[in-house]
């Protein structure tokens, strides 16, 4: 097992649905292959972004082999598993079984445990398995620095990825664990942010934009590493903050901004089809992003999208 985090863009697909409510293979295939082409260092299925919340054991499989067939080991595929730890465990195994390269371990269901109890659920579930693990701080999951330094001494967790955005506690955890594992900047649409994260060592994050603009993210993280404040500012300006400020008008946005702005731009996604509690954009929100996103389409082009 190779013991290292992917570094990079890492997408994180949504799970497309019918209009009956049963996933849509095809679609789902299609749109794994579609970052896959756009040059995403590794891919996440049935994670947050994948509503994991609201699939079952079935269907989660149904996911993971679609993904399997499509990836075909060209980069790292990863999983979410969490929530109820007895659930997390059989997802982990399941995870094992169709032997993925590890698993995003996402924070405990509802309760909020002491420090000891964080602990033993991300330990719990990353010694389960052989596979790698990164945990998610965030939300009822938010870590002292000597539990992360404990979890650091895991064989299996290889990465930290960090919902919270406290930077003082990631100055904390950088500095005295280094290179122990990999950092991940999770924080959502984490382009507005990653300008903060870069100089702490995260070399990577979890990008919305990528399932439906992913070379508008790549140019902005290219820029960022090369010192290209010209470009950086100019995508934030035009893009990303006028798309984040959509995203912070709804619960739930998260997921079904996502899919309306894949539909925009001719993905097979049906942005209606979302599963409760989340529920689809306002029209107003769809309309603004629809404005956005062909402002990029005319002065940002990309190949990938034309033909579609």
């Amino acid at each position: 097992m190779n013991r290292v985090a992917p570094t990079g863009i890492l997408g994180f697909p949504v799970t497309p649905f019918d209009n009956k409510g049963n996933i849509d293979e095809l679609a789902l295939s299609q749109n794994i292959q579609f970052q896959l082409d756009s040059g995403l260092e590794a891919i996440f299925v049935a994670c947050g972004a994948g509503e994991y919340h609201a699939i079952d054991d079935s269907e989660y499989e149904t996911v993971i082999e679609i993904a399997k067939a499509v990836v075909k080991g060209s980069v790292p595929l990863y999983t979410g598993v969490g929530g109820n730890l007895t659930e997390a465990l059989s997802r982990a195994k399941i995870s094992e079984k169709y032997e993925v390269d590890g698993y995003l371990i996402m924070p405990p269901y509802l309760v909020q445990g002491e420090q000891e109890g964080i602990y033993q659920y991300f330990n719990t579930i990353a010694t389960s398995t052989d596979l790698n693990a990164i945990v998610y701080h965030r939300d009822n999951a938010v870590m002292s620095l000597e539990t992360i330094e404990k979890l650091a001494e895991t064989p299996q967790v290889v990465g930290f990825k960090d919902g919270h955005g406290s930077m003082e506690q990631n100055i904390e955890f950088t500095q005295r664990i280094g290179n122990k594992i990999s950092w991940l900047n999770g924080m959502p649409m984490a382009e507005v942010t990653m300008q903060a994260y870069v100089p702490l060592g995260f070399n990577s994050y979890s990008s919305a934009i990528s399932n439906y603009i992913p070379h508008v993210s790549r140019n902005f993280y290219d820029a960022l590493l090369a010192g290209d404040k010209e470009t950086v500012h100019e995508l934030l300006e035009e893009v990303i903050l006028p798309i984040n400020r959509i995203r912070r008008q709804g619960k739930g946005y998260a997921i079904s901004l996502i899919k309306a702005g894949m539909e925009i731009v001719g993905l097979p996604v049906n942005s209606r089809n979302v599963r409760a509690p989340i529920t689809p954009i306002k029209q107003e929100h769809y309309e603004e992003l629809e404005a956005i996103l062909q402002k990029v389409a005319e002065k940002y082009p990309s190949n990938l999208t034309k033909s579609l």
